[in-house]
């Protein structure tokens, strides 16, 4: 049998948010398998997928940078060893000036720092201007990835928590003055983390994988086999209204979907606005864990109308 160290049973229970022993039995069950633990603690309602996405966290900053017109803009997460660092004006100063010279260099639509080590920075190379500051503060820097969205339509961005959660959303039919909606829709992004935009855009594979989860709960809750089709079929709705930005409820309006927030706002501008994809960045996603709250936040304040 596979050894269950303490590390994996406490990634998983980051991943899931179980209890320790509830963890652990998982492991035992599975034979150390964490993928097969993850689903087995779904199955039994141990488990909320949608925890692990803010249980994550390194640091540096998470920043985005926009142009006048609204029409691209460039999401980037730069890192540093300490959150003291961070929060000098000489690292702010690094990720503003890293910010421009990528929205307005000639760069993949994504990709690290290696991918641009030679764009110019203020009469430097990245490469240059990193290691620059790498000697000066004492820290390892990097640049650890970015994406630049470029649209006919519209791209809104949001930040959260002073760098922490970082957001980039582009809407067909959109322009520089819906900005109050491009703004609501990251933040919406930022607090509900959403996977897809619709539901078209979600993989058959992931489907199936819910509905074997969500048949394996109701037999084991004894429920008539000639009822479980409908059953399943009726979570996969739910499923859908977690995970697809359109279908979700607006944090600050629940009377309405982000759908039909998108058609009100349409309406009234004559636009026919259309959410194409959006991109969320959380400081430091899969390279240190701990426990953190950062999407909550986001939704209360955006529930505050802030």
């Amino acid at each position: 049998m596979s050894t269950i160290t303490a590390s994996l049973v406490k990634d998983l229970r980051d991943r899931t948010g179980a209890g320790m022993m509830d963890c652990k039995r998982a492991l035992q069950e599975t034979e150390a398998d964490l993928e097969a633990a993850v689903a087995l603690l779904r199955e039994k309602g141990l488990a909320s997928a949608a925890k692990k996405a803010g249980r994550v966290a390194a640091e540096g900053l998470v920043g985005v940078l926009s142009s006048d017109d609204a029409s691209e803009a460039v999401l980037l997460e730069l890192n540093c060893e300490t959150d003291f660092v961070a929060k000098t004006d000489n690292f702010v100063a690094i990720l503003t000036n890293i910010s421009n010279a990528l929205l307005s260099s000639d760069i993949p639509s994504e990709g690290t720092g290696e991918d641009v080590a030679e764009i110019d920075v203020n009469g430097a190379s990245l490469s240059a201007v990193i290691n620059e500051a790498v000697a000066n503060i004492g820290e390892n820097i990097g640049l650890r990835r970015f994406t630049r969205i470029k649209s006919d339509g519209a791209v809104g961005s949001y930040v959260h928590a002073g760098g922490k959660i970082g957001v980039l959303i582009e809407v067909g039919g959109a322009n520089a003055e819906h900005g109050e909606v491009l703004r609501s829709l990251a933040m919406q992004v930022a607090a509900a983390f959403p996977r897809y935009a619709r539901r078209e855009d979600v993989p058959e594979a992931d489907l199936d994988a819910e509905r074997e989860i969500f048949k394996n709960q109701a037999l084991a809750s004894g429920k008539p086999e000639n009822v479980i089709d409908r059953i399943i079929e009726g979570k996969i709705e739910k499923y859908y209204r977690e995970i697809c930005l359109v279908e979700q409820d607006y944090v600050r309006d629940p009377d309405l979907t982000i759908e039909k927030l998108l058609a009100q706002v349409g309406k009234e501008t004559g636009a026919e606005l259309e959410v194409r994809r959006f991109v969320r960045y959380q400081l430091g996603e899969g390279i240190e864990k701990k426990e953190s709250n950062l999407a909550e936040e986001v939704a209360e304040q955006l529930a505050k109308g802030s």
